[in-house]
């Protein structure tokens, strides 16, 4: 009788080892699983300012985390009587800036070209057209996700949630509107009319 219980529990170990063996088995096809699980928290510790600059006040800089827009607020100068234009470089030159510290460690990156300027309109070009020295479709898809939506609402575009952007060359600006969907998804971000919102 012992025997057979010892024979029992030895079978019963044997089993129970090969269930917890079994586990993913090697395979030459490759796996697409996905990105690894990001580490990034996308909430950046803002310094407290006791002074602020004069001349400065506080937007909403739309930087990459986790594969879409967030919004982090920096303090930008800029020109009494600022008109949209000097709000646009202002702003284009906190998205050209390497993020903080902070805002590193909690995952925030930009894809804004270093080398990207922004003028005002020309003669012909609708009201409220910002040119860049670059075609915006020629800018890297986050890195024109984040300025449109960073424009977007502001004075650099009047206000309005589309942004007419054109390039060097003699084509037509378009408008580049931000959406949920240009948070979420920031590489589907286009051009369509010129029409603002």
């Amino acid at each position: 009788m012992r025997l057979a219980d010892t024979t029992r529990a030895a079978a019963v170990a044997a089993g129970l080892l090969l269930l917890t063996g079994c586990g993913i088995r090697g395979t030459a096809v490759p796996v697409d699983a996905g990105s690894a699980p990001s580490r990034a928290t996308c909430v950046a510790r803002t310094a407290h300012q006791s002074t602020v600059a004069p001349n400065s006040s506080a937007y909403s800089v739309q930087l990459v985390c986790s594969s879409q827009l967030l919004p982090v607020t920096r303090t930008v100068a800029v020109p009494e009587e600022g008109d949209a234009t000097a709000i646009a470089r202002a702003l284009l030159d906190e998205l050209r800036r390497q993020p903080s510290p902070s805002e590193e460690e909690a995952g925030f990156s930009t894809d804004v070209p270093q080398r990207l300027s922004v003028a005002g309109p020309r003669t012909g070009d609708p009201e409220g057209t910002l040119r860049l020295n670059t075609a915006p479709d020629e800018l890297p898809p986050l890195g024109l996700a984040q300025l449109v939506c960073t424009y977007a609402g502001t004075r650099a575009a009047d206000g309005h949630s589309t942004v007419i952007l054109g390039g060097p060359g003699e084509d037509k600006p378009r408008g580049y509107a931000c959406t949920e969907e240009a948070r979420t998804r920031p590489e589907t971000v286009q051009g369509s009319g010129g029409a603002v919102s």
